[in-house]
């Protein structure tokens, strides 16, 4: 699918845009361009290290802002696809510096959406988080926003051939900012502080993330949120997990912080429908017969009131499946043990 084709990533200097990064080179060795857009200059140099050019003559490093939408347009020129990954992601620096946050979360889609309709990109693929629904903090109610900018996008399209469609999923397992590598560099202090000892957590793999953008990439018809099936954990088996002979003091949730995660309400399930890997939320007026894509997909509608939260899962890891993950994790990247 995307063999020849030009590819930009906002925030693409982030673990996610990395790992796409990594897939994309590795699977369509013939994508004719693959655009690292993000404001790190040190983080794009360091990338650059790990794909010289010599080797990877379709990579280019754009510094810019999704905030600036001229840059954008100009980098958007004769891009195939975008994969919008660039946000403010913490929910206290969010809280403490919401006017920023506003700016880069929703002003920043905006900017992405009018500069796709302004060239000719064909799909917009934008990241979404499980923090986004029924938000109780900024960052959450942000990327709710941002959801429906994207999803809505299609409905200002005309005729242009453009799809816009939106992943959302929990923790990325090991991402920059996530509980996992924070408790590994704190149990050398013996403590682990937890916040509540009943909270729980969706848990996805950088690579599942990376699968279930592909995929957006590849079917969307235009308008789906796709959510992902994936495990939930316990805050308190992870404290485990790492440091079992730790003591884990309790010291209260932060501003904004909820005791389980949502990805779809239920209110949201009266669009909802199970694809078998994924669940989408289909728009409720979509550009396209809602029957075509039940028989296309095989889609089930889930049940009226259909509520899918990290404190209701029907899949649960355990401390010993976490530990022999986060030992894989600590491997990959070369953390001391």
């Amino acid at each position: 699918m995307l063999s020849n084709k030009s590819i930009l990533i906002t925030g693409g200097t982030g673990s996610l845009g990395k790992a796409l990064t990594a897939t994309i080179l590795k699977r369509y060795p013939d994508v004719k361009r693959l655009v690292i857009y993000s404001r790190d200059e040190q983080k794009q140099f360091q990338m650059a290290q790990d794909y010289p050019d010599t080797k990877y003559p379709q990579m280019r490093y754009f510094i810019g802002d999704v905030r600036d939408y001229e840059r954008l347009k100009r980098g958007l020129a004769n891009v195939d696809y975008v994969i919008h990954a660039a946000a403010m992601k913490h929910v206290h620096i969010a809280e403490y510096n919401p006017d920023e946050c506003v700016k880069t979360n929703i002003g920043g889609a905006e900017n992405v959406i009018r500069a796709s309709l302004e060239t000719n990109v064909k799909g917009v693929v934008a990241l979404s988080t499980d923090k986004a629904c029924a938000p109780i903090n900024l960052y959450g109610a942000t990327k709710l926003t941002s959801d429906k900018l994207f999803i809505a996008a299609n409905n200002i399209k005309g005729n242009k051939d453009i799809k816009f469609s939106v992943v959302r999923y929990g923790n990325v397992m090991g991402s920059n900012g996530s509980v996992i590598p924070f408790f590994i560099k704190k149990r050398k202090e013996g403590k682990l502080p937890i916040t509540n000892d009943q909270m729980t957590r969706f848990n996805i793999s950088l690579s599942d993330g990376v699968e279930m953008v592909l995929h957006a990439l590849e079917t969307a018809w235009g308008g789906e949120l796709f959510v992902p099936k994936i495990p939930s954990y316990k805050l308190m088996d992870v404290a485990k997990a790492i440091g079992p002979d730790c003591e884990y003091p309790i010291v209260g949730i932060r501003p904004g912080e909820k005791i389980h995660e949502e990805m779809i309400t239920s209110s949201d399930s009266f669009s909802t429908y199970d694809l078998g890997k994924y669940y989408a939320i289909l728009p409720l007026k979509p550009s396209w017969n809602i029957k075509d894509f039940i028989t296309t997909f095989n889609a089930v509608k889930v049940a009226e009131g259909f509520n899918y939260s990290s404190g209701n899962n029907s899949e649960w890891l355990t401390v010993a499946e976490l530990k022999k993950l986060i030992d894989e994790f600590i491997e990959e990247n070369n953390l001391s043990n």
